[in-house]
């Protein structure tokens, strides 16, 4: 199988992010290691990373999406939006070798692509406002 170019990594990894949403007591290794042997999916650093780094960094992420989502708990965004906010924000926090602007504009592609229409100006409000703190963070050093 040919390596996976980022964006087919990336919508590999929303798809396992979105899976743990109706899974969420399960272990995150159990849940990783079926999902890639059900695809067939060769090991893939990018989507291990952001995959385990998301479930890690769970309430932090979190954390972020509730402050900029005015007045939306977490559990009333889509799983879909949810999963995809989620795996940008950790981009944007995590891997500095992602430019947090081109995390943004993949997270809502792939909103147009799984979602309700409705949801792309909430997710790319909600992730320009996060993608603003977490540059201002990284400003003050």
């Amino acid at each position: 199988m040919a390596s996976l170019s980022r964006k087919e990594a990336r919508i590999e990894a929303f798809h396992l992010l979105f899976e743990t949403e109706f899974q969420a007591n399960a272990d995150p290794c159990q849940v990783y290691s079926r999902s890639v042997e059900n695809r067939e999916l060769e090991e893939n650093e990018y989507i291990r990373e952001v995959y385990f780094g998301v479930r890690e960094h769970l309430l932090e992420i979190d954390d972020i999406i509730l402050r900029h989502a005015k007045g939306w708990r977490t559990e009333r965004i889509t799983p879909v939006s949810r999963s995809i906010m989620r795996l940008s924000i950790y981009e944007m926090l995590y891997m500095e070798s992602i430019p947090v602007t081109v995390s943004l504009n993949e997270a809502v592609e792939l909103v147009k692509k799984f979602d309700d229409e409705k949801m792309r100006a909430f997710v790319n409000g909600v992730l320009n406002a996060a993608k603003d703190e977490i540059e201002q963070k990284r400003a003050q050093g």
